[in-house]
């Protein structure tokens, strides 16, 4: 998995690209403990992303909450069907502001 990243001020832009899977979680997780200071909006760019396994979930959802703790907020843009309907199956929709490239888009905060 291939990961690149666009910082402006206190928001950081993180694209990922390939298979977040057990083998790829751990460099992901060890970007974002080096990278998340001082920021306060997280944008994961998916356009390239192909799947996402559980313990990319957990990534996701662990530094969520450390960014919410902070005033901070996370979002998933461009995300492709197929990990759209990982995150849908799993309730994530619920938890994470999602944009997906068929044009759907969930707010856990509207409900």
């Amino acid at each position: 998995m291939n990961i690149t990243k666009t910082r402006n001020d206190t928001q950081l832009t993180v694209s990922l690209e390939g298979m977040l899977d057990s083998m790829a979680s751990p460099k992901l997780e060890k970007f974002l403990q080096t990278e998340i200071n001082g920021v306060e909006q997280l944008i994961f760019d998916m356009d390239k992303l192909t799947y996402i396994c559980s313990a990319g979930l957990r990534i996701l959802l662990s530094t969520s909450q450390k960014l919410k703790e902070k005033g901070g907020s996370m979002k998933l843009i461009n995300v492709d069907t197929g990990v759209e309907d990982v995150l849908m199956l799993t309730g994530f929709k619920r938890v994470f502001a999602i944009e997906t490239k068929a044009g759907h888009v969930y707010n856990p905060d509207l409900g």
